[in-house]
């Protein structure tokens, strides 16, 4: 029996869906900063002449991380795809990274203990390099 290869879309989308809030967010504190004259509008033409409000860097750089680790995370999930390498183990894997990565902005986005933040960190890369390896020993079981 053979594993659904498009499953491995499904968490991917779950973290496509967390960079659409974290921008909707961002969008959010932004427009609120300028509402509430907290920032003025020009300091948004070039992000000079002045300093953001904590929550509103806090949800910039959150927005921002989600185009680091995860980028390595959507091309793990592709690749696996296009070799037909989604397994079970790899398709748990990737649900895995998901949690550590929801934990991981749920922490930044509310209480922001770095701490606490690390952990679900480290823990994201654990699963993505897990996913790594087990799809570069898939890929070796072909060659």
């Amino acid at each position: 029996m053979t594993f659904n290869q498009a499953l491995i879309f499904v968490p991917m989308l779950m973290v496509v869906a967390l960079t659409i809030a974290a921008f909707i967010r961002l969008a959010y504190v932004r427009v609120r900063t300028l509402r509430m004259r907290e920032m003025p509008l020009k300091y948004y033409t070039a992000f000079q002449g002045g300093t953001e409000p904590e929550y509103v860097t806090i949800a910039a750089r959150h927005y921002m991380n989600l185009f680091e680790a995860p980028v390595v995370f959507y091309l793990a999930c592709l690749t696996a795809y296009a070799v037909e390498a989604v397994t079970p183990g790899t398709y748990f894997t990737a649900w895995a990274y998901v949690v550590f990565r929801l934990a991981q902005s749920a922490i930044h986005l509310t209480y922001n203990n770095v701490r606490h933040r690390a952990y679900a960190f480290f823990l994201g890369w654990i699963a993505l390099t897990v996913l790594w390896v087990q799809i570069a020993r898939s890929l070796l079981a072909h060659v």
